[in-house]
């Protein structure tokens, strides 16, 4: 019972996380689940948290298709225990789920605006009280049902209010996969009734076998992927679909010989953020410039510059940047000031070329010891 809405979390250019069999690097999060289905502890909600992009989606829909495969039985009293959650893709509920015709199964995410025809902001509550009707109706022929939520982060005040009473009353055979990427913004209640399964960042190779899988060409540029993606196969598929190595490459050249600018260079770029079509590589470039500070922030605080490098020439500008702590403080503050204004610009809509250049002689204050 899943429906046409657009997915707001799918990787540009890569298949949707139903379509994915294969999880790769979170095996132990594999591992938890099966133990617990094996064991007969099964628990009625899980919690699937980490950073962006790391397969929460993937392993949520995984196990839900494991479980709904697995109906007749298993467990410490059931027919079988499976040692892996593969499903193989001619299974009947693969083949539902893929066409999105499976019964048993519930997904909830944020839906159409019939006026704008875009997709809202939030997750409802009459988008999660829908589940009622389907749990009456699933619930007849005494078989296992698994609900989605992605993400639950979406949820407004009523919508979680309104899963709260069914966790609380769980119906019986029923599984809940909630996807959260904040989980210290959810209620504390909706958290107390899940069993939480945290997924790390991937690995360089884990984040090469993901993209690979996911029919992305990523070249010979892992190793700075890793390194400004977080192990975040998400957010390097963003790098790599709005051109961001070469865009954040040109930030550390910009700011090579802080405080002194190349302001041509700066007026460039500023420029290319202000072009028809680039919002979402002016959300890319804001996301970089605080990753970037961070990065400055952090070579100062350690005294050693993160590795691998995310661009050419990066290892040097960090060592000149930020060669000692309070070079490091001043840099955590930028930081904090930089991505609020910009933020803030950015939803206001204030002109984007302007709203870079502030932002380059904002951090060209700092380097030189004044006042942002």
């Amino acid at each position: 019972m899943s429906d046409e809405t657009p997915q707001p979390d799918c990787i540009e250019g890569a298949p949707h996380p139903r379509e994915t069999l294969r999880l790769i690097g979170q095996g132990a999060a594999e591992a938890a689940f099966l133990d617990a289905f094996n064991s007969g502890r099964l628990h009625h909600a899980w919690l699937i948290t980490g950073p962006r992009g790391v397969g929460k989606a993937t392993f949520a829909w995984r196990a839900a298709r494991f479980l709904l495969a697995h109906d007749d039985g298993g467990g410490m009293f059931g027919a079988d225990t499976p040692d892996s959650l593969d499903i193989g893709p001619d299974h009947p509920v693969a083949r539902r789920l893929l066409a999105r015709s499976e019964p048993q199964m519930y997904h909830i995410t944020r839906k159409l605006n019939d006026d704008t025809k875009r997709l809202r902001d939030v997750i409802r509550a009459e988008d999660v009280r829908s589940l009622h009707n389907f749990l009456s109706l699933s619930s007849t022929d005494g078989g296992r049902r698994a609900v989605l939520i992605d993400s639950a982060d979406e949820m407004n005040v009523q919508a979680a209010n309104s899963l709260l009473k069914m966790l609380e009353e769980p119906p019986a055979r029923t599984t809940f996969f909630l996807i959260s990427h904040q989980p210290s913004g959810l209620l504390p209640t909706i958290r107390s009734r899940c069993r939480e399964l945290r997924l790390p960042p991937l690995s360089a190779q884990e984040m090469a076998d993901a993209l690979a899988q996911a029919g992305i060409e990523q070249g010979d540029d892992i190793p700075a992927l890793a390194a400004l993606s977080g192990g975040s196969v998400g957010e390097a598929a963003r790098l790599i679909n709005l051109g961001g190595l070469a865009l954040y490459a040109e930030l550390v050249q910009l700011f090579a010989e802080l405080p002194k600018i190349d302001r041509p260079r700066a007026l460039a770029l500023a420029n290319t953020a202000a072009q028809r079509g680039a919002a979402d590589r002016l959300d890319l470039l804001i996301w970089l410039i605080e990753l970037l500070l961070g990065r400055m922030a952090a070579t100062g605080a350690t005294g050693e510059p993160p590795s691998p490098e995310g661009a050419p020439g990066e290892t040097r500008m960090l060592a000149h940047t930020a060669p000692d702590l309070a070079a490091a403080r001043g840099w955590a503050d930028c930081a904090q000031d930089v991505g609020a204004r910009m933020r803030h610009g950015r939803a206001v809509n204030l002109d984007p070329a302007a709203l870079v250049l502030d932002t380059v002689f904002r951090i060209q204050k700092t380097a030189a010891g004044q006042p942002a």
